[in-house]
C-alpha cells in the first residue's frame, strides 16, 4: 500500500478526459476506473446499474427515502450512492495503484500522499468538435450535453466536496486537451508519474 499511487482525473464534458484516462492506463499499465465504480456500487446496493447511473448524473438532488439497507444512515439515495462509491474508491486505492475518473476522487483522496489530481479542459469549440466528430453527436445534442453535464458535475462537487471552490480546487495540474491531444495529454501525466513514483 505504501508504494501505491493514484491519479484522479476530473474533466469538462467533451474534453476527452475518459479517453485520456484510458490511454494513460495503457502507458502506466494500471487500471482506470470510471463506469466500473457505478457497476460496483450497483452490485453492493442491489440496484440496477441504470438507477445508480441516473441518480449519480442528475444535477438535481432528489429525495428517495430508503430504510438504509447498508446501515450507512444517509437520508436519500443520491447520498447513499456517494458513500458507497467513496468506499469503493478508498478500497481500490488501498489495494493497488490506479486512475480514478470523476466521482469527487480528488476531494476524497486529497490526503493521499502519493496522488496526482488532474483537471482536463478545452475551449468550448474544441469540445463541441470532439462531441460531433469523435463521439458522433448531433450538434444540438452536443451543445445540450456540454451545458447539462458540466452543470451536473459542478453541482455534484458543490454537494459532496467540502471546500470546493471551482474546477481548480484540489487539483495539482490542469491541462488543455485541445493543445496536446489525447496521446500528448496522457504522455504529460505519465511522465510526471514516472519521474515521481515509478
Amino acid at each position: 500500500m505504501d508504494q501505491n499511487y493514484v491519479i484522479t482525473i476530473s474533466r469538462q464534458f467533451g474534453s476527452m478526459g475518459r479517453s485520456i484516462a484510458q490511454k494513460l492506463s495503457e502507458k502506466l499499465e494500471i487500471d482506470y476506473l470510471d463506469r466500473d465504480i457505478v457497476e460496483a456500487a450497483a452490485r453492493r446496493m442491489g440496484l440496477p446499474v441504470s438507477v445508480v447511473s441516473e441518480e449519480e448524473e442528475s444535477s438535481k438532488l432528489k429525495f428517495f427515502p430508503r430504510m438504509y439497507p447498508l446501515g450507512i444512515g444517509v437520508p436519500n439515495l443520491k447520498d447513499e450512492i456517494f458513500e458507497v462509491q467513496k468506499q469503493i474508491i478508498l478500497d481500490r486505492v488501498a489495494g493497488e495503484s490506479c486512475i480514478i475518473v470523476g466521482r469527487c476522487a480528488d476531494s476524497i483522496l486529497r490526503e493521499h500522499p502519493r496522488r496526482l489530481c488532474a483537471y482536463i479542459y478545452a475551449p468550448y469549440e474544441a469540445r463541441l468538435k470532439n462531441c460531433t466528430e469523435i463521439l458522433q453527436m448531433e450538434p444540438k445534442t452536443a451543445r445540450r450535453m456540454i451545458r447539462e453535464v458540466d452543470a451536473a458535475r459542478d453541482n455534484y462537487h458543490k454537494t459532496y466536496c467540502p471546500g470546493w471552490t471551482g474546477p481548480f480546487a484540489f487539483k495539482d495540474i490542469m491541462l488543455d486537451s485541445s493543445r496536446f491531444g489525447i496521446e500528448g495529454t496522457a504522455d504529460i501525466l505519465a511522465m510526471l508519474i514516472k519521474e515521481r513514483w515509478k
